[in-house]
């Protein structure tokens, strides 16, 4: 299993806004374990994913990604 990764994601304010980002990536990398958190402006993802489909999918979602952290 790949390493987790922590990406920087703007715009999430509540616990709704943080399982819409976890199921977009979850959408796009099926492979892939996310976890957000809005109060840290994060989502740590793990297991097989491609960085740019995790950005696609984030800001498809509605919110600002700003790459690893």
């Amino acid at each position: 299993m790949e390493e987790a990764v922590t990406y920087t994601v703007s715009g999430m304010t509540c616990g709704g806004c943080e399982r819409a980002v976890v199921r977009a990536i979850g959408r796009a990398q099926p492979g892939a374990q996310a976890r957000a958190d809005h109060a840290a402006g994060v989502v740590v993802v793990s297991g097989a994913h491609d960085a740019a489909a995790v950005a696609q999918a984030v800001t498809d979602a509605g919110f600002g990604f700003g790459g690893a952290a």
